[in-house]
């Protein structure tokens, strides 16, 4: 079958996360980029809208080391994980001291949701930074896919320093004062009128998990699901949370999203 509206949907392709010198380098992030940009080129008049979105962050942030101290005033290290219980209990509080309630209320929140424990991340995805840019050899690709007279979609997320934004479709903790925070129905519905979005981007286990998870949910049907199409081939977890990508994709091909590789998912388009 012939499918006239193809969509891709890459997430975070950004040198923090897919140069091995990055911030915050997954593992074989670099080869799924060099995947996806050869991808693009020979499906580049197939593709008829491509999505990318891009984490956004302050250096002051949740997630960020300079947001907590323990009793001796030092930082966590990165990949600390901070429960509501540990601030409560003094192990860790804030750094600032009036923004002790809100990220009680946050971390409690955060919890409720049972979907990532906190996780102290480096610095990364600076606003402004070379770390914040989209990998080099990719983002020559979207210019030429451009080149048809077109726009990449670009869906930023992460500027809200109170709230985790793995996804794109929604914060972690949507926070009531921030439009930015809560549901992006522009971006799903785009999403919708497509007839096949290749997924692909960082990581697997979290910001690419996160994202295919909301936008399944707030598809307007059910069925729509079986437009996915993830490419497995350039997408990679986070070291240590394996297991969450393979949650993930177990449970979204139950739910009907396919899989392919790059090299063999022109039997979707």
């Amino acid at each position: 079958m012939n499918h006239r509206n193809v969509h891709m949907l890459i997430i975070d392709p950004q040198i923090d996360f897919c140069h091995t010198g990055g911030a915050l380098s997954v593992p074989g992030a670099d080869g799924d980029i060099d995947r996806l940009a050869r991808l693009i080129r020979r499906l580049k008049h197939k593709l008829s809208d491509v999505h990318v979105t891009l984490d956004a962050h302050h250096a002051m942030d949740i997630a960020h080391p300079g947001w907590f101290v323990d009793s001796g005033g030092r930082h966590p290290a990165p990949f600390t994980r901070i429960t509501a219980a540990d601030l409560a209990d003094g192990v860790w509080t804030t750094t600032r001291p009036g923004a002790y309630p809100r990220t009680l209320e946050y971390l409690r929140a955060l919890e409720s949701g049972g979907r990532y424990p906190h996780t102290v991340w480096p610095r990364h995805c600076l606003i402004g930074s070379e770390g914040h840019c989209v990998m080099p050899d990719l983002a020559d690709a979207l210019s030429e896919w451009t080149d048809r007279f077109a726009w990449v979609d670009y869906v930023t997320k992460g500027s809200n320093p109170w709230t985790e934004h793995f996804s794109a479709v929604q914060a972690e903790v949507p926070d009531p004062r921030d439009a930015s925070t809560h549901i992006n129905a522009r971006f799903v519905e785009s999403l919708e009128r497509a007839d096949v979005v290749l997924l692909a981007g960082e990581a697997g286990s979290h910001c690419l998990a996160s994202t295919v998870r909301d936008i399944a949910d707030q598809f307007s049907a059910a069925h729509y699901i079986e437009k996915l199409v993830l490419l497995t081939d350039a997408t990679s977890p986070v070291p240590g949370f394996e297991d969450l990508q393979a949650a993930f994709i177990a449970d979204l091909t139950a739910r009907g999203m396919k899989t392919a590789t790059t090299d063999t998912v022109i039997q979707y388009l």
